[in-house]
């Protein structure tokens, strides 16, 4: 028996009681974006999904191939009937058993979908305005660049923005460096210097943060690094913009009393669908 909001229920009829996922967020996940039927990136999220199951001890199962994984999507959105623009998430637990020492290594996973407005990324221009948040740090660390279950410093970061009238919020490492933003990673454009942290400072190793760094690499007048950057440097900054699958780019427009152009994530959106369209 289970007592589940002052109601005491058979335990199986609470499919939470025992999900590890839920009680110790033994889990991993990947967000997709899918255009026309297709999922952007697939071979990027796939292998990022594999190695993070790697990374955490679970077995992978010997029908996970990535066709496998692209099927199961794309089914579900085809029955949705959202296939022409989707968001997707698909999340894969160990199965119940144990308490920190788990029982079995074996996994299972969930997929669900939402539609999304557009198919094309599109960079919204309006006001956006970010600040550090300094309540809770990122370690500098593998488990740090691994999409785990456990986000409970975004969350905390996002009401914290959310209560101060702020679109997002810019992540600190264990050494007051800057790690990404709440949802997505960072870059800060000075000069003709296109600047992201490194996997190494702590941040996510964002699949559309590889999509833009090598858009940005071919472009001429760009020179790209992943360097570690500091609060100090944002203020110094020209441009700042944010990335992640879903958005694609997204323009920060004040970070405390600097604001920023916003002329190279134009051109950056603009190479992103030609690339996309391309392949």
């Amino acid at each position: 028996m289970i007592n589940f909001n002052g109601n005491v229920l058979e335990q199986e009829k609470n499919v939470l009681t025992q999900n590890r996922a839920f009680l110790y967020g033994d889990g991993v996940f990947e967000t997709l974006k899918i255009v026309n039927g297709k999922i952007l990136f697939l071979e990027d999220h796939y292998f990022r999904l594999m190695a993070s199951m790697r990374v955490v001890r679970m077995e992978i199962p010997m029908n996970f191939t990535m066709e496998y994984f692209e099927e199961q999507i794309l089914n579900l959105v085809r029955q949705k009937e959202i296939s022409s623009s989707a968001r997707a998430r698909i999340t894969v637990f160990r199965n119940n058993g144990g308490l920190y020492l788990p029982k079995t290594n074996e996994v299972s996973y969930l997929i669900h979908a939402t539609p999304l407005e557009n198919a094309v990324y599109v960079l919204n221009t309006a006001s956006y305005e970010v600040d550090l948040y300094k309540d809770f740090y990122v370690t500098k660390q593998l488990l740090s660049s691994v999409k785990t279950t456990n986000k409970l410093i975004n969350v905390t970061g996002s009401i914290f923005a959310h209560e101060n009238g702020l679109e997002n919020c810019i992540l600190l490492n264990d050494t007051k460096n800057v790690v990404e933003v709440l949802q997505g990673n960072l870059f800060m454009l000075t000069g003709k210097k296109l600047i992201t942290p490194p996997v190494s400072e702590g941040c996510l190793n964002g699949v559309m943060r590889k999509q833009i760094l090598a858009l940005a690499k071919k472009m001429d007048g760009i020179e790209v690094y992943e360097e570690i950057i500091s609060p100090f440097d944002l203020q110094k900054a020209d441009e700042l913009f944010l990335t992640n699958v879903i958005t694609g780019i997204q323009s920060i427009t004040k970070y405390r009393k600097k604001e920023f152009t916003a002329n190279l994530a134009h051109l950056l959106v603009q190479k992103l669908n030609e690339s996309i369209s391309e392949n």
